[in-house]
């Protein structure tokens, strides 16, 4: 059975997750551009700042996510190569029937995101683009946080920055397109048609993993290796 590519399931998880985030974080995404007054080539260096410095916050927070799981993935007989796959599934059907809206959103996030905001709005647009970019992973966003829930179970800083900069690079093609189209898709695709295509996009690829992965049910057999660990990192 061909390999599962964790790294490439956190992108694929990233692009899922994004589809309802392109039209409720949208507006977000795009308030470093507030007030800026920039022409055409301003707004894109900035927009390359906003992406770049939110997928360097993603690599950071995953990494310490990373670094914090490897010990308790020792007591795992195979660690993350067996653990990790079938956690995946777990993300994309808690996504699929729409509970990550459950997971609970700490406040003292939403005040240190505020803060971050208040501070942003008083410099100019790139630095303002940058520090809003490093402040993602304080949004109160469930799927963000399963992300790096699942860092921890890669079982090294390594691979949990990795792994969590994969999913960054997944939500990057819905959000560029919501930073420079809003307008066009607020008017014709409704935020809840977004989420049940999410939703089913969600649980499609939660059936389609976990059939993948049906043979390691009963656990690797003895002196095997895991087959669907991270192989590129």
């Amino acid at each position: 059975m061909p390999p599962i590519d964790t790294t490439a399931a956190a992108f694929m998880a990233g692009l899922v997750t994004s589809l309802h985030c392109t039209v409720m974080c949208g507006p977000l995404s795009c308030s470093w551009a507030v007030n800026s007054g920039a022409g055409t080539a301003i707004f894109i260096r900035d927009t390359a700042f906003y992406h770049l410095s939110r997928l360097l916050a993603y690599g950071l927070a995953g990494a310490v996510a990373g670094a914090v799981g490897e010990l308790p993935l020792r007591f795992f007989q195979h660690g993350a190569g067996l653990v990790l796959p079938w956690l995946i599934v777990i993300l994309f059907a808690i996504v699929g029937m729409g509970l990550d809206a459950f997971i609970p959103k700490p406040a003292f996030l939403a005040g240190a995101l505020r803060s971050v905001q208040n501070r942003a709005f008083r410099m100019k647009s790139g630095l303002r683009a940058a520090l809003l970019g490093l402040a993602t992973p304080l949004l109160p966003c469930g799927p963000l946080y399963l992300m790096l829930g699942l860092a921890m179970a890669n079982g090294s800083a390594l691979k949990g920055g990795g792994f969590s900069m994969a999913f960054g690079l997944g939500t990057l093609p819905l959000l560029a397109l919501a930073q420079t189209q809003l307008h066009w898709l607020g008017g014709r695709i409704s935020p809840g048609k977004l989420r049940g295509l999410q939703r089913g996009l969600a649980l499609l690829t939660a059936v389609v993993l976990a059939w993948r992965l049906r043979d390691t049910l009963g656990g690797l057999p003895e002196g095997a290796t895991p087959s669907c660990c991270h192989a590129s990192l």
